[in-house]
């Protein structure tokens, strides 16, 4: 189990939020930290630490006001650290190549792929086609309704129709190189993590997945490495002491690792 960073920005400012409170309309959301820091000051302790394949996350739309201070910050992000970060947040054909050439080793897509409720086969066959499956991560965060995990796209506020199974994650692997799966419900409460949703990712075991959401523990993280078989990354954000929460960033790391 690796140990995968994230930078969050909204509004301009690295943050970590509830992922269930984000609101695109005045761009809103409940904050567990602010930080004081910029983006490139944590790229820059992700690269001296030789951490790879790490998400910055724009949490704010194209349409938003603070759009265009979100992307600064995330630009900053990968100058410090070229080819170390991978970065996700209103990203699509036309601009996927953009972040590259910036300096992001992949790019994170789900609403561009995900529209209208259905999986967009045109929209992720041009994609891929533009910057290779090898450049390209699957978002496949998640909310459970009805006792299944679904598929939710635009900042984890709308449902999609595709549930989050086996035999989804088998089709979508033939396009990407890895996904990223925020399990939005617990997403920012430090309340422990979505066992049933990482239990399904460690039976899995295709290509490299990184879970989210929940991790308020030492013990969540050991829970998810029995569950994940040990195959599944972790991100760690609300409950880290790098964004105001109780666990060591050292000690987390120490653990992924051994």
């Amino acid at each position: 189990m690796k140990f995968r960073p994230c930078i969050d920005i909204h509004n301009g400012k690295v943050k970590q939020i509830v992922g269930g409170s984000l609101k695109d309309q005045g761009d809103t959301a409940r904050e567990n930290f602010v930080s004081e820091q910029d983006a490139g000051f944590y790229a820059g302790l992700y690269k001296n630490d030789g951490l790879r394949g790490g998400h910055i996350v724009l949490l704010n739309p194209v349409s938003s006001s603070y759009y265009e201070a979100t992307r600064a910050q995330a630009l900053k992000a990968l100058k410090e650290y070229p080819g170390g970060l991978q970065l996700g947040g209103g990203v699509n054909e036309k601009n996927a190549a953009e972040f590259l050439d910036a300096g992001a080793s992949h790019v994170i897509v789900t609403s561009y792929v995900f529209r209208d409720g259905q999986i967009h086969y045109g929209n992720l066959e041009r994609l891929v086609a533009e910057i290779g499956r090898e450049h390209l991560v699957l978002d496949l965060s998640c909310r459970k309704k009805d006792e299944a995990y679904y598929i939710v796209t635009d900042r984890w506020q709308k449902f999609t129709k595709v549930r989050l199974d086996e035999n989804i994650l088998d089709e979508l692997a033939q396009y990407c190189d890895e996904f990223l799966i925020h399990a939005a419900d617990v997403e920012g409460k430090s309340a422990g993590i979505e066992a049933p949703l990482a239990e399904l990712l460690g039976r899995w075991g295709g290509c490299p997945v990184t879970y989210a959401g929940g991790v308020g523990s030492y013990e969540d993280l050991m829970l998810l490495k029995r569950l994940g078989r040990n195959r599944v990354d972790v991100t760690v954000g609300s409950a880290l002491d790098l964004f105001g929460g109780p666990l060591s960033y050292r000690n987390v790391l120490e653990l992924c690792e051994n």
